[in-house]
């Protein structure tokens, strides 16, 4: 690959970063200096680390609530924010009080994903912009009804955060593959592979404890038990409130499978997988899965597993385009090009780091924050979301249906009902998916 070619490559991946489907906003803040008042919904793991992100805004970003329904999370990291930015935020355990409070510009979902489409259609209603932790939505029912209500509400925006379209070295990558520079390519592999050393132990049921809302917990999943098990981060090895490493990772690394192959929705989805490594009855979704997904002139395979630690060509998690002249690799840490068999394509490495494009994630809310201020496009609006929520999708329902199914795009649903069954949740009755 030519000096030229490696610029061309890095300038038009910067412009294709910054493309988005989203409106343009119609009431932005008058200055890119105007203070966004923010509440985080779900605060531990990931959706604390979003908030972080807001918070190195310093004086232009201020975390005016936090709700969780675990009191202990809510008031340690009530704490926290107090620590960080010399105000205490105001807590709350139901998210509803949240969207009622005048002075919240701004919500950042980071509960479990049975809970996303809820919170963030609510939030639209209540004039609120949002980010909403990835998968977007839990089923294919809840991404359409979530685009849907970004639809209603154009004047508002809904960032996704697969934080991975802020960091713009996976364009690059998508746009080496776009070139012709590898020669066809009729295969995409895509993975992660956790590297959990222990499996989890099968729990019993018990009570939940007493500092915890659990039937808000709950929410629009079915009654069930307590099991800590099925609590706080291990919530997304169950089907009731997400999709396993299918969904929790697939969403991310599909993405770019599917955005550098210029691809839509497969033709078909074959599955693969079991538990294999756990003991019955301490997770739901498999331990090793994968999804064979047939496009007109490529195959895009997934595959996940949590007990192996490593994967294809010597990574913890990836994405690789198979050509004829050569296979791309791609990853967090940066991309190679490794050479056919006759050695005539160079091989070519070049890792990028924080210091050099900065933080995916910091970037990621960024984007939000200016198209608040100033109007302009989101790096991952609902659409793009949507999308790949739907396809990690396709891969478990396949999975549970435990046979190939088939999608007819012209009718936007499978040819086998059982598969159309599975692509809505069973929710409880309490609690309805909102109207849009």
């Amino acid at each position: 690959m030519n000096t030229n070619r490696r610029d061309f490559i890095k300038h038009s991946a910067i412009a294709a970063a910054a493309v988005g489907v989203a409106p343009t906003i119609l009431n932005a803040c008058a200055s890119p200096a105007d203070k966004v008042t923010v509440a985080l919904i779900g605060c531990r793991s990931m959706g604390f680390n979003d908030l972080r992100s807001f918070l190195r805004e310093e004086n232009n970003v201020e975390c005016v609530a936090l709700c969780d329904v675990d009191t202990k999370v809510l008031e340690g990291k009530a704490a926290e924010v107090e620590t960080l930015t010399g105000i205490r935020p105001k807590t709350y355990k139901d998210f509803r009080h949240v969207l009622d409070n005048k002075d919240v510009q701004a919500v950042i979902i980071g509960t479990p994903d049975h809970w996303h489409a809820n919170m963030m259609i609510s939030a639209l209603q209540a004039g609120k912009h949002v980010y909403v932790e990835k998968p977007m939505g839990h089923s294919i029912e809840e991404c359409n009804a979530m685009v849907a209500a970004q639809a209603k509400y154009p004047e508002l925006y809904c960032q996704v955060g697969m934080w991975q379209r802020s960091s713009k070295h996976w364009f690059e990558a998508s746009d080496i593959v776009k070139s012709g520079e590898l020669g066809d390519v009729h295969l995409v592999k895509a993975w992660i592979y956790k590297g959990y050393d222990t499996p989890y132990p099968a729990m019993p049921d018990s009570e939940a404890p007493d500092y915890v809302d659990y039937d808000m917990w709950l929410g629009p999943a079915p009654k069930r038990a307590f099991n800590l098990n099925r609590f706080h981060y291990n919530f997304r090895w169950w089907y009731d409130y997400a999709g396993g490493a299918m969904t929790d990772w697939g969403v991310h690394l599909l993405d770019f499978a599917l955005h550098a192959m210029d691809a839509d929705m497969p033709t078909s989805i074959s599955p693969g997988g079991g538990i294999f490594y756990h003991e019955k009855g301490a997770i739901e979704t498999p331990d090793i899965q994968q999804a064979i997904y047939a496009y007109p002139k490529h195959t895009m395979i997934w595959e996940c597993g949590l007990n192996p630690g490593i994967g294809p060509y010597q990574k913890g998690h990836g994405v690789a385009y198979v050509g004829q002249k050569g296979t791309l690799v791609v990853t967090r840490s940066g991309y190679e090009v490794i050479p056919d068999k006759d050695g005539k394509q160079q091989p070519y490495f070049e890792a990028r780091t924080q210091a050099e494009y900065g933080d995916g994630l910091d970037e990621h809310v960024k984007n939000l924050l200016s198209c608040i201020r100033e109007g302009g496009t989101l790096n991952t609006p609902v659409e793009i979301g949507a999308k790949t929520a739907i396809v990690s999708e396709m891969g478990n329902i396949a999975y549970r249906a435990g046979q190939v199914i088939h999608w007819d795009d012209s009718k936007k649903q499978f040819n086998e009902e059982v598969a159309n069954n599975m692509a809505k949740l069973n929710y409880n009755p309490d609690w309805k998916l909102p109207t849009v």
